[in-house]
Order: structure tokens, then sequence, then C-alpha cells
């Protein structure tokens, strides 16, 4: 038996994307975003179709990307945060929460919602996922939302994310 594989292509163009950046740690967050925009730049978005929404913190990511994923003027939502483990529980309590809250943003709407959320146990730990050595998280949260957004649209027949989500819950929109 042969069956039929399907995967989304790298290209971004005719999609439309929003960025939920946190402020906190914005030093890294801001790499982040510059990793993401150049991933969509290269995979050919036109200059119009990102949007940048800042929220205080990781904490506040979830809402406002289901509130972008609800809108319907975007085909994928990319979730952008640095949270660096201290002394308190608190990390695992954002961490977890971001984590948690992002994938059911993607749940409850249909929209790919990406985790471009750095977890990391040290300052050095997060500079290297930003950018320096380890790769950087948006750029990567960026090429995987364009995947996405382009099997999503085979899978549903032709359409992008936006349109067929609007069919799907008008009730939402």
């Amino acid at each position: 038996m042969q069956p039929k594989v399907h995967q989304g292509q790298l290209n971004a163009q005719g999609f439309r994307f929003a960025l939920v950046v946190s402020r906190w740690n914005d030093f890294l967050t801001s790499k982040l975003t510059e990793g993401a925009l150049d991933a969509f730049e290269r995979l050919g978005a036109a200059e119009d179709a990102v949007e940048i929404f800042k929220v205080p913190g990781s904490f506040e990511l979830p809402l406002t990307a289901r509130k972008a994923a609800e809108s319907g003027r975007f085909d994928a939502v990319i979730c952008i945060g640095v949270v660096i483990r201290g002394e308190t529980p608190h990390f695992d309590y954002v961490a977890g929460e971001a984590a948690k809250g992002t994938a059911q943003a993607a749940m409850q709407t249909g929209v790919p919602v990406l985790f471009g959320v750095v977890t990391a146990d040290t300052l050095e730990q997060a500079i290297n996922r930003a950018g320096v050595k380890a790769g950087n998280k948006g750029f990567e949260a960026a090429m995987a939302a364009i995947e996405l957004v382009n099997l999503y649209k085979t899978i549903d027949g032709g359409e992008g994310t936006s349109e067929t989500r609007k069919k799907a819950f008008p009730h939402v929109v």
C-alpha cells in the first residue's frame, strides 16, 4: 500500500499572519520577532501580510492570540515570548499556562497558533535560542506557521485557513 502523503509547502504568498509579542525581555523578543519577519520575507509574504500585537508578558499571549485567531483576519498566529527560570515557581506558572493557552487557542479556533516562546533556565540559554547559537525560535515558529497554513489549505480543499474557519465557526467571527 502506498498512501498519499501531504506536507505543507514553505510559501507565504497569499497568507496573513499575526505575531503576538511579549514586551517582557524585549531585548530577546525583538530578536525573535526579527527572526519571524525574516522567515516571512524570505518565503514571499507580502509587506502588509504581518501584523504585530504587543502584550505585557508571556502570560498574556494566549488570550490575545485567540482574539487574533477569532478575528478571521489571519491564517496563523505566532506567540513570541521569553520566560527565564528564577528562584520562585513563577516560571512554571507562566511557561505552563502560556503553552497550555496557546494550544487551547488553536484547538478552539481551528487556526494554527504557534508557540514561539523560549523557556530557559538561564539568560545565556535564552540568548542562544534567540539567534546566537541554537537558531532563532521566532524564525522556526514562522516556518512552522507557513508550512501549516499550506497544509491546512490542502486539507481544506484549496481555501486558506481564514476562509475555512469562517465557514466552520461563523458564530465566532
